[in-house]
Order: C-alpha cells, then structure tokens, then sequence
C-alpha cells in the first residue's frame, strides 16, 4: 500500500482504511475554480464549519487485519521520491542529499537537456561526486582525481591514464550508479534502485502526478484567500520550515506506538494523517526500511563548518596566530569606533570649523572608509581564523 496515494484527488485514491459508520472520510480533492470567480471568494467571509465536523469523541481507530489474512510489508525501496524542487536546484553544480540512508547526487546534463542522479561516490576512491563540478564540456567531474561521468553514469575521462594506453575509463567499475529520475510537477523525483531491471520503471510504475498542478488555470486553496499575498508572496519559503523539528521530539517522548493516547483527534479534518500514522503502523510496524544499516563505528558526520573550523584546530593552540587574531579585533573594534567619532565630529563642527563643503566632504569620505575597512578587515578575520568554505563548482 503506497502512503503517496493520499496526495492523489479522491478519484484515484480511495482511503487507506475503512471508517467507522458516520463518520466523513477525508477529502484532498482540488478544486479547479475560475480565476475570476477566485479573486470574489477571497474577499467573502470566512465559512463556518458544519457542526457533523467534530465528534465527541476521537473515532478514529484503527481495524485489525483478519487471522488469517497474509499480513502484507511496504516496500521502501519500490517507491518514487521528491529530491528537490527544481527552482532550488542550481543548474551548474551538483547537489549531494540522503534518502533512506543512499547518499544520492543530483546534476544538470547540458548535452541531454535533463536533470540525472547518481550514487554520490566516485568508483575510483569513493570521493563524494557532489562535492565536485560540471567541467566544460558539461560532465560532471569527480574533484579528487579528474574523473569525468556523462549524463548515463558512464566514465568519458581519467586524467591520470595514459593517452595511448588502453581505454581503462571503459571499463564497466569505472562507471557510477544512475538512478531512474524525472521532473513532474516541478519537482526531481528519483527511484533508489540502480539495476537494469529497473530502467522502465517509470512506464509501469509513475510517481505520483497530478496534471491539475502544472495548469495555469488551476486555482488550489486550503487557506483562508484573504492572507494569500502575505503568506506566499511577501513571507519568503524558508520561514515555513522554523520549528517543524519540535513535533517530532514531543512525540519521541510519548513514544510513537502510543501516538493516538498523546493527541485529541475528534475531527474529519484529521483524517489523513491518522490515516498515515495508521498505515505506518500497520504496513511498517513504525519503522523506516532504510537501505544502508547505520555504521555505529564511524562518528555522525560533522558540517563544514566544523570539519574545516580553523580556530580550534590550529589558531587556539598557536601563540603567534592567537595574538594576530587579538590585534586584528582591535583594530576592527578601532576602526568602527573612529567612523562613529568622525560623524560625531562633523555634527558637532557644522557650522564651525568645518566652514567648506570640501571639508565636510573629507570628514564623510574619511567615516565611511573607516567603516569599510572595518567591515572587510571582520570578513578577513573570519575567512583566515575561523572557517571559510569551498565549493569547488565555483572555482
């Protein structure tokens, strides 16, 4: 049972799970509405919910499977899933994520016209392909050795082979991973099986599409209209994603098998996602099928930042870069005061010692270079004490 299929209009998904007698079953299907008749909506007043949409009581429990029928598992692997939206995805770099524990590259092929993703190691040394580039002729290039992949996961070029040698870069362990992917809805699916035999998976086996997203006319509304231009015009995307990580740690103290005693669900409104928590606990057994096990040898792998953190590598334990360090937030500290000082001195001497414009102009260019200097001298100090990144896409 696929959980995507809750996404999908009613037509072409029914629910997951039977509901009790009375109870509505939960609608996602959109509503094609005019663009005309639209703008009038939003500027009716707010519906009144019906009173047959709350209960008294929560109803919404789970059915059992019978005795005797075949209990039947979710294939994690045998799934689409989104990778990015396409808008968020820079053409010309790679882009490296994890998805159920396969670390997976996406990258623009400029020759086939089309967004690939591969399996995020280099078969020469295992170096992550998304911390390289895409080289001039439009491949993506492994930034270790040079090794060069076109947009099929085949290897075009090894630096280090001889010219006249043999085709060593031929050879079927010097290509990498492709996974089957496509751009639906605006957004890079891609299907974490890499074998042969799953080459038509999307013939029999689409992710899930709704043609209604990608048509102009098509008008979705789930909030109140009248806030539609302060929500998803001028607030910008990322300020939906503050605090989303605070449900998941209230309900990791209840404890996920014990979800529907810590919550109050009585309304029709609920419904898909306790058909969710319904279906994972039913067809998973609360638990993600990841493809890799966890590596409990190896540490949780550090951000940039702090893998390459120069302060508490080299600069604390060196007496001569510490003391650098400590002359330079001064004369950081020096400067930003001086072009306050030097403002405060114009404001003051306005109409008295500073009598000519050349003179007033003087002070001004004299603050605002003390400004700048501070400024640049606060960018130096980060980049040569603390950390700097490198993206090797941009260099």
């Amino acid at each position: 049972m696929d959980p995507l299929r809750l996404l999908l209009p009613r037509a072409q998904a029914q629910p997951l799970l039977p509901l009790p007698d009375g109870v509505p079953a939960p609608s996602v299907r959109p509503r094609h509405v005019p663009r005309r008749r639209a703008r009038r909506h939003r500027n009716g007043a707010a519906r009144m919910l019906p009173a047959s949409a709350v209960a008294s009581e929560s109803p919404w429990t789970e059915q059992e499977p019978a005795s005797g029928e075949k209990e039947e598992r979710f294939d994690w692997l045998d799934q689409w899933y989104p990778f990015a939206p396409v808008e968020d995805l820079d053409p010309g770099a790679p882009h490296g994520k994890m998805v159920l524990g396969i670390r997976v590259v996406a990258w623009y092929d400029r020759g086939a016209g089309e967004w690939g993703v591969f399996d995020d190691a280099c078969p020469h040394r295992l170096a992550p392909l998304s911390e390289g580039r895409i080289d001039d002729k439009g491949r993506l290039q492994c930034v270790y050795h040079g090794w060069c992949f076109d947009g099929r996961g085949a290897c075009k070029f090894i630096p280090q082979a001889p010219a006249l040698g043999p085709p060593v870069h031929t050879n079927s362990k010097a290509c990498v991973a492709s996974y089957p992917c496509v751009v639906q809805n605006k957004i890079l699916w891609f299907y974490p099986r890499a074998g042969p035999e799953h080459r038509d998976v999307l013939q029999r086996k689409p992710p899930p599409f709704i043609p209604e997203i990608d048509d102009p006319a098509f008008v979705t509304s789930f909030l109140v209209r009248n806030f539609g231009l302060w929500l998803h015009k001028i607030t910008p995307r990322w300020f939906d994603h503050i605090g989303v990580n605070v449900q998941e740690r209230n309900f990791a103290k209840a404890g996920i098998e014990n979800w529907q005693k810590s919550v109050y669900v009585p309304t029709s409104s609920d419904g898909t996602v306790v058909a969710f928590r319904n279906w994972f606990r039913r067809y998973c057994k609360f638990q993600v099928g990841w493809a890799a096990p966890t590596v409990d040898q190896l540490p949780a792998t550090p951000t940039k930042d702090k893998l390459m953190d120069r302060y508490w590598s080299h600069v604390a334990q060196c007496t001569s870069c510490s003391a650098a360090l400590k002359a330079m937030k001064a004369l950081e500290v020096a400067l930003q005061v001086a072009s306050i000082a030097v403002v405060g001195l114009l404001a003051v001497a306005k109409g008295t010692l500073l009598t000519s414009v050349a003179q007033r102009a003087v002070v001004v260019s004299a603050a605002v270079l003390c400004f700048a200097a501070s400024r640049w001298l606060a960018d130096f100090i980060q980049k040569n004490f603390y950390f700097e990144d490198y993206v090797h896409a941009y260099k």
